[in-house]
């Protein structure tokens, strides 16, 4: 295998989306992981969409996207009044608007089934992938889904290494830059909010970063 390329939250920003890719340049024997919170905030969640599933399907590299909070609310929002409207606070809005749509069940099936196959998350031999939080003392399949989808790690971040002994990289609480603990690494560095989309290659420890125009970081910052 060849690199294992993690980004953080996209929320939207598909111009940043593109760029990080056209400088990540994925070849064939890369993994790209997204950490998931790929709708709501910014201004095209629907060129996100499209590009993931266009990834998925035509490469250059395997794929493995991993689910957001903010999917889960979507994916909700039509189970009745209160979570719609926590959806749309929460930025559903601007994803309805990227669609030109007045409801969750005017989207496209195919961007919903590709929301469905999203991951709780995934690992490889040295790094577990999941959206926001882990407990360090319990094994991934008996995390609850609270803790990798929505537990900030303001509220209550993780101590020390998992029990598997991996990496865990994370998303979902936003950071002036990226957070590397050792053990832990935050790449959500904020990019619908003034930030950066951050992309890294989380063997070699390289980052690629842009802001929501896609204009890219120069790697001194």
């Amino acid at each position: 295998m060849g690199r294992v390329i993690a980004i953080g939250d996209i929320h939207g920003c598909s111009a940043a989306f593109d760029a990080v890719l056209d400088a990540v340049n994925l070849r064939p024997d890369d993994l790209l992981v997204p950490l998931g919170d790929y709708v709501d905030r910014g201004p095209d969640s629907r060129g996100v969409i499209e590009r993931l599933i266009r990834l998925g399907d035509v490469g250059p590299c395997p794929v493995m996207p991993i689910i957001g909070n903010h999917e889960l609310m979507m994916l909700t929002a039509s189970h009745g009044e209160r979570d719609l409207q926590m959806w749309l606070d929460a930025g559903g809005r601007a994803t309805l608007e990227s669609y030109g749509a007045h409801s969750v069940g005017e989207l496209p099936d195919e961007h919903l089934a590709f929301i469905h196959r999203c991951r709780p998350w995934f690992e490889t031999d040295t790094h577990i992938f999941v959206h926001a939080n882990y407990d360090p003392g319990t094994p991934l399949e008996r995390q609850t889904p609270f803790t990798l989808h929505w537990l900030s790690l303001r509220d209550k971040a993780p101590d020390k290494r998992h029990v598997s002994g991996k990496t865990v990289v994370v998303g979902h609480t936003p950071q002036p830059e990226v957070l590397d603990l050792g053990y832990l690494i935050d790449l959500d560095t904020g990019c619908c909010k003034g930030g950066w989309l951050t992309g890294m290659d989380v063997t070699t420890g390289r980052i690629w970063q842009a802001d929501a125009d896609g204009n890219m970081r120069s790697p001194s910052g």
